[in-house]
């Protein structure tokens, strides 16, 4: 085929070696063809997806794997924690829409899985849902050969500060030591909390977060997470106690089924509240932006609907000035969507996370001496699974804890 000029004398192919595109598809395991972009881009050669493979993944994971007739792998985190074994079933019975499609169009298949289901949304669906947009995308940027954040406008940003956790001030010393400045920890409490508490309990979860304030000092930001599990009513008092040690954030102070209890907790203090593990999709995250109820959006990257999804979220959040820190204490691929995700919106917080990846990725992330990480530049979510150390990682049979008030027996919630 003969090369088109452009105005200026220079051929397509230079313009588009000029653009980093020359050698887009020249990816190891991928067909010969796409090491020419004019066949990807003028002939638009084939590429379907051929299967999906799920694994339980030790603690309490499921990776995902979506196969390619180009050879090139996607991979994505669809977990639903206590329902790993119900996130595979869901997965196996999307899987006969995709095989055969192109796994280009992303945001085409995502509109498909959502609204082809007359049941929409809810937690399996779009945990399910959510992993897939991981791997699809992750394919595009292979094919592409640019990370998943150039297709999403990217660069906003080259590292992503990240927290650790710290339940004692020996712990916060550890994590300090470790290069982190944000630290997230929990409410201190030796029995569930009850709907309204005593002056003893406040107090011992106060001093608790106190003993952290000192020993993390004034510069370490340190975010508490109520987990749903304080009583509104005793959430108010207890949050009005930790005003004068500046919580970098309350995070959900109540359960999230009630917009309008948050959003009236929300008016009450000046600390900034953080909600958005169990909010799924922009629907879910509408009301709380327009009630006002969060200012740190906290969407979870394998739940609320993947990378599509929740960049869309941060576009919403973004005109009520409120901030994302997407949820995460997952594995290795949900971090790295995480950042993909940091790298391409303006207004990101701080990322959430539990695994570096040792164990489970070829290359795992890194802590800078600052309590950042830098945002991986290879094609795609930029990680690779090392095969030979999670094989002993394979299987697992995690459960939701039940837990139960010690005084009546009672239901309490985790």
């Amino acid at each position: 085929m003969k090369t088109e000029n452009n105005s200026n004398g220079m051929s397509r192919r230079k313009a588009l070696s000029n653009m980093g595109l020359a050698g887009a598809m020249a990816i190891p395991g991928a067909a010969s063809a796409w090491s020419d972009p004019k066949k990807f881009y003028e002939d638009k050669t084939p590429v379907k997806i051929t299967k999906l493979e799920t694994f339980l993944i030790k603690p309490r994971w499921v990776f995902l794997k979506i196969h390619t007739d180009a050879g090139v792998v996607g991979l994505g985190e669809p977990l639903l924690e206590g329902r790993a074994l119900t996130i595979q079933t869901a997965i196996k019975e999307i899987e006969p829409y995709l095989v055969g499609k192109d796994p280009r169009a992303v945001v085409h298949h995502w509109q498909a899985i959502y609204r082809h289901a007359f049941y929409k949304g809810g937690p399996l669906l779009t945990s399910a849902l959510s992993g897939i947009d991981h791997a699809l995308w992750d394919i595009k940027g292979k094919l592409l050969n640019v990370p998943v954040y150039e297709l999403l406008g990217g660069p906003t940003r080259d590292r992503v500060r990240v927290y650790g956790r710290a339940s004692n001030a020996e712990q916060m010393k550890k994590r300090k030591a470790e290069g982190y400045t944000v630290i997230k920890t929990g409410v201190a409490k030796d029995r569930p909390a009850r709907a309204v508490e005593n002056r003893q309990f406040i107090k011992h979860a106060v001093e608790n977060f106190a003993s952290l304030r000192e020993a993390g000092g004034d510069d370490m930001d340190i975010g508490i997470d109520f987990h749903g599990s304080i009583p509104p009513q005793t959430s108010k008092i207890l949050i009005k106690e930790l005003e004068p040690f500046q919580p970098m954030f309350i995070e959900e102070p109540c359960q999230p089924q009630n917009v309008d209890v948050l959003a009236d907790i929300a008016r009450n203090t000046y600390l900034p509240i953080a909600t958005g593990e169990r909010i799924f999709t922009k629907w879910g995250f509408r009301e709380i932006l327009e009630k006002g109820a969060a200012s740190i959006l906290q969407p979870d990257m394998c739940h609320a609907g993947g990378i599509s999804e929740v960049k869309i979220i941060a576009g919403m959040a973004e005109a009520y000035y409120a901030q994302i820190a997407p949820h995460n204490p997952m594995g290795p691929i949900s971090l790295a969507t995480g950042l993909q995700l940091a790298a391409s919106i303006p207004n990101f917080l701080v990322q959430e996370q539990v695994s570096l990846g040792e164990g489970y990725l070829k290359e795992p992330f890194k802590i800078e001496k600052d309590g950042y990480v830098m945002i991986p530049n290879k094609p795609g979510l930029g990680v690779e699974l090392d095969e030979d150390k999670i094989a002993d990682k394979l299987g697992h049979d995690w459960r939701s804890p039940e837990t139960f008030d010690p005084f009546d027996g009672s239901v309490v919630d985790w």
